[in-house]
């Protein structure tokens, strides 16, 4: 079991990971895994750009996987490959969660009270993330929120993209200043046309609206959902002060697109190890490709 000394280390170091992205401009990828296949195509694109980066579970993946679980498989593969390599608790819905993704030795917190509850008032998510920061202090965990429901899933959408609609919650400079005041959390996760999941549409962020809002604070910024973003957006992003960048929906269609293409040409294997490494260069692919967007390659410090 992780000792409450080795996660204020590995905290202390998270931060100051976050520190370099933001002096050398740079953004630390966030990658969602639903199983080990996914971690191990993360690792070995961490590994053969010498990228730091996140690995990130939401509520999902906790239930299927368990939170020490994830954190043993995050740590033995950090010394195995030798990677500079943090945990985010993605989208927790509750306090109580993101506490115990605190206790639990995850770096990096995302409390989202308004992803479970759509009409979460201000104070409602005002007060939860004063709360999850206070309680982050004792192992110095990097807390991240919103202000707002942040539109969106994980799913293959169909629809084209509405920004008229998308554009009334957008953040705007002085509502993030405000919430960061409020709150004292340490990230902000920021709407300026990035949304979750995967549309038949690229996406378009707003970066001069970015530039306004970097402008008026010095927290750390997220973007979530980042799939199906051209490359241009986060190159620019990053110049401007985006410190971390949210990937899901990119990574799960060329795991399933190559899974469904090997098991096809295979049809009398069941040991899936046995063809799997196709599957793995499909997703580490997707990886590498971000972490050249998000100029954070050769970054590690070990």
């Amino acid at each position: 079991m992780i000792t409450l000394e080795e996660i204020q280390k590995n905290c202390q170091d998270a931060r100051g990971a976050v520190r370099r992205a933001r002096d050398e401009h740079f953004a630390l990828g966030a990658f969602n895994i639903d199983n080990q296949e996914t971690l191990v195509s993360i690792v070995r694109a961490a590994k053969k750009h010498n990228a730091p980066l996140l690995i990130e579970i939401t509520d999902g993946e906790v239930k299927a996987m368990g939170l020490s679980n994830v954190r043993d498989m995050v740590t033995n593969y950090k010394r195995e490959y030798g990677v500079e390599m943090y945990i985010n608790l993605d989208h927790s819905p509750s306090v109580e969660e993101a506490k115990a993704g605190i206790d639990a030795g995850f770096e990096f917190i995302h409390i989202d009270v308004s992803q479970s509850n759509h009409e979460a008032t201000d104070d409602e998510i005002i007060t939860a993330t004063k709360e999850v920061v206070e309680y982050a202090k004792k192992t110095g965990a990097i807390v991240e929120s919103e202000s707002h429901y942040f539109g969106g899933s994980s799913n293959l959408h169909t629809e084209t993209i509405d920004y008229e609609e998308v554009k009334k919650t957008f953040s705007t400079p002085e509502g993030v200043k405000a919430f960061v005041e409020a709150t004292g959390v340490d990230t902000y996760a920021v709407a300026i046309g990035n949304l979750h999941g995967k549309y038949p549409v690229p996406k378009v962020l707003d970066l001069e609206l970015l530039q306004r809002i970097r402008n008026v604070v010095s927290c750390n910024i997220s973007l979530h959902g980042g799939s199906g973003t051209p490359g241009h957006y986060f190159e620019k992003a990053v110049l401007v002060g985006v410190q971390k960048v949210n990937i899901n929906s990119d990574m799960r269609i060329a795991y399933r697109a190559t899974l469904e293409k090997v098991l096809r040409e295979h049809p009398d294997e069941v040991a899936i190890l046995k063809i799997n490494e196709e599957v793995y260069d499909a997703v580490q692919a997707v990886v590498e490709e971000k972490l050249t967007h998000f100029n954070s390659i050769g970054k590690a410090r070990l």
